[in-house]
């Protein structure tokens, strides 16, 4: 994976839409992280496949619930400050934020 980074007006890595709620991110996704080494353990211990299934769908549910909030944060904040200035910049947000929505619905 990746990392892009950013160097536009309407979202600053230190005002990213998400910075409010940063603690309540990473303790989701330290959640997440614990869910994902008891998946590992239950395949090292021959768990029922089912069982495994279970808890995929569950880290896989979570993880789609983080990055629903990721968005919605994503588009009250970076997206609503480039509305406001309007021009390529809200261009160029509203279609990063419909690629990312894309990406999305595939997963």
């Amino acid at each position: 994976m990746t990392e892009q980074t950013h160097d536009d007006t309407s979202c600053h890595a230190d005002t990213h839409g998400y910075h409010e709620n940063k603690a309540r991110y990473l303790a989701r996704m330290r959640r997440i992280e614990g869910q994902a080494r008891g998946i590992h353990r239950m395949i090292d211990e021959d768990a029922y496949c089912i069982d495994i299934l279970t808890q995929v769908s569950a880290v896989t549910s979570a993880l789609e619930n983080v990055s629903l909030a990721l968005l919605e944060d994503h588009l009250e904040h970076c997206v609503t400050n480039a509305a406001r200035e309007g021009g390529v910049v809200a261009e160029e947000k509203v279609a990063e934020a419909m690629a990312a929505i894309r990406r999305l619905v595939k997963s």
